[in-house]
């Protein structure tokens, strides 16, 4: 049947280390069974999977004495069925300002091994990390 539903949060920290979560309209899918109206908690888990992972990340960057700018993670978070199976796929976006492509990969493998959500996902959720540098 393929992708049933998606969900999408940005988390951004500025030049002042303030998170802002951009979350649309938060309802249960339709896509999947629900009456949509009430909180939809595939966008819940994309909202707390950006923040652990951007303050993961900066958490990482001390470790590795990488001075970072403006950095944002987009996280989208699929509902597939699949074999009859209901699948989730994730797929984290990170921009980073004035970092060159090697630095934030090692960057990227560093906070993918301190976020407890990039953990938890290894071997259950389906999860593709992409590069953005600005």
């Amino acid at each position: 049947m393929g992708m049933l539903h998606q969900a999408e949060v940005t988390a951004l920290i500025d030049r002042s280390i303030h998170t802002k979560l951009s979350i649309p309209d938060l309802r249960f899918p339709k896509e999947v069974g629900y009456a949509g109206r009430a909180t939809d908690p595939v966008q819940l888990f994309a909202a707390a999977w950006s923040s652990c992972f951007i303050t993961s990340l900066i958490a990482a960057a001390g470790i590795e004495r990488i001075k970072i700018g403006e950095v944002s993670v987009t996280t989208k978070i699929s509902v597939s069925l699949d074999d009859n199976d209901l699948e989730l796929y994730a797929n984290l976006i990170v921009k980073l300002n004035g970092i060159d492509y090697d630095t934030a990969d090692k960057l990227i493998k560093v906070t993918k091994s301190i976020c407890n959500y990039s953990k938890a996902a290894i071997g259950n959720i389906n999860t593709v990390y992409e590069i953005i540098e600005n």
